[in-house]
């Protein structure tokens, strides 16, 4: 007998490009499926690169989060208007490493209910550079 289909569950999406300006923005789409909202971490890292090596990083990314031509919500700068303790925890429970505080990387933690998103990421006064966007399901 073959083996039965199993499900298997996504837990981290991640995409490095260059963020850009208008439509060369860095975006990554994503989709929260079954019938309950699901709590998501999603990332915009530049300036956390340059530790890893990279270079030319986006030295101040803006997250949004987008649900058709809706801005679900934003963030500049990851410990602004969050909770850092919390966003530290779900960062650690997903998997992903951790942004220096004073970073300025942008992060959101959020509870979105079943739908299409995309994260898009930009730079603070049109710059550009390397972004690396991430989503993590937070469990």
């Amino acid at each position: 007998v073959p083996d039965a289909f199993t499900p298997q569950k996504v837990m981290n999406l991640s995409a490095r490009g260059e963020a850009g300006l208008g439509d060369r923005m860095l975006i990554a789409g994503f989709v929260i499926n079954g019938s309950s909202p699901k709590k998501v971490l999603v990332r915009a890292v530049g300036p956390t690169l340059g530790g890893f090596g990279v270079s030319g990083t986006l030295a101040d990314p803006i997250l949004r989060i987008v649900q058709g031509s809706t801005v679900v919500r934003e963030n500049d700068n990851w410990e602004a208007g969050n909770n850092v303790q919390l966003m530290t925890e779900a960062a650690s429970k997903a998997g992903a490493f951790a942004l220096a505080a004073g970073s300025k990387d942008a992060a959101l933690l959020i509870t979105l209910p079943p739908g299409t998103y995309n994260a898009q990421v930009t730079g603070v006064g049109n710059t550009t550079g390397v972004s690396l966007v991430e989503v993590y399901e937070v469990p």
